[in-house]
């Protein structure tokens, strides 16, 4: 039976009032972690326009792991009242409130996107990186992170345990690990910057230790009955780099450790962007293909923005969940526009009371 993204979608104990979500985006608007009225107001503003889930951007499990000074963090119990402030209007506007935790590995410690991104020296605030290897990313992000010791290791896996417990008592409903886009755990997996000897690296089972305990020490802590999904890029676009068989084979290994939804995505742990194609939608037949074959509750972004292309993938089954970014930065009520655009008829259930009467 196939599916409208208008369908709502039940996951363990949460029920989406749609399969349109927000993705997490970064906002670099944070201080010392803590988000502010422009979050409450970004992503309030999401929940208005419909969407069935709203994820909070990459929220950083410790202070060295932050993309940029001005990233969310949760590593602090002081950081969960004013995400439970965002949480807590998501849900009055009918969205389910979700969060990404993450660390940056050797990409944190640089500046803001509009400031150029590039590293940030000591001089400026920045502060020293660490990764599985001592190898920089490159380009602008030129620091050269300290290998991690087993000691490092055991430390940010009980950061990420510690954040999923602030998640949940901040009230977020929906926990995604950020497993992708060059930062901490995909350095791991990938072999282009994981040249480890020990049992975290060189072959693919070692590579994915990190992975994997993380995920399952995090499932631990996180309430059966709420989902607990992951960001994965499954593929490096670089040879020598993570293959999407390689990635199949992780998401059925996750799924058994417990995984509910794995988020389908790409790239970004090489400054190599040539082989990375552009066209709309690009990632929904990777998605698809892994959603067969590992039958898993599968969603994706990437230049996905046309109505029709969104409700094709859902009810081809390519996708469960419909993920929008830029899209959603463009148009909040984009849930309400694509309704209007397909003539589906929930399209006043998408706004709120205060704005239906009058559109």
């Amino acid at each position: 039976m196939s599916h409208s993204m208008f369908d709502n979608y039940p996951l363990k104990d949460v029920t989406l009032r749609n399969r349109i979500a927000v993705s997490p985006m970064c906002m670099y608007s944070s201080e010392d972690g803590f988000p502010t009225d422009w979050h409450l107001v970004h992503l309030g503003s999401r929940a208005v326009g419909g969407a069935g889930l709203v994820i909070m951007e990459a929220t950083a499990v410790s202070p060295d792991g932050r993309i940029s000074p001005g990233d969310s963090g949760i590593y602090t119990d002081a950081h969960v009242e004013p995400f439970a402030r965002i949480a807590d209007f998501m849900k009055q506007q009918g969205a389910v409130p979700g969060i990404q935790i993450a660390h940056a590995g050797r990409k944190a410690s640089a500046q803001k996107s509009w400031e150029g991104g590039a590293h940030i020296g000591a001089s400026e605030g920045g502060w020293e990186t660490i990764a599985p290897s001592a190898i920089c990313f490159g380009d602008k992000l030129d620091k050269v992170p300290a290998a991690m010791t087993l000691d490092d290791i055991a430390r940010v896996k009980a950061d990420f345990v510690a954040a999923a417990q602030r998640s949940l008592a901040a009230g977020f409903q929906w926990l995604q690990v950020h497993f992708a886009h060059g930062y901490l755990a995909h350095e791991f997996y990938s072999p282009l910057s994981n040249q480890r000897t020990d049992q975290y690296g060189g072959s693919f089972d070692n590579r994915i230790r990190f992975l994997m305990e993380t995920f399952a020490a995090v499932r631990e802590v996180w309430p059966e009955r709420l989902p607990i999904t992951v960001r994965l890029s499954v593929t490096d676009w670089v040879d020598g780099g993570v293959t999407l068989e390689e990635s199949i084979d992780l998401i059925g290994r996750l799924k058994s450790a417990g995984l509910d939804m794995i988020d389908v995505s790409h790239g970004m742990n090489t400054p190599d962007i040539a082989n990375i194609p552009s066209e709309p939608g690009f990632m929904i037949p990777y998605a698809g293909r892994i959603r067969r074959e590992v039958d898993i509750p599968t969603t994706a972004s990437w230049l996905i923005t046309q109505a029709e292309q969104a409700e094709a993938a859902i009810q081809r089954e390519q996708l469960d969940v419909v993920t929008l970014a830029r899209e959603m930065l463009r148009d909040p009520y984009w849930p309400y526009h694509a309704a209007e655009e397909l003539g589906v008829d929930v399209a006043q259930d998408l706004l709120p009371i205060q704005y239906a009467r009058a559109v």
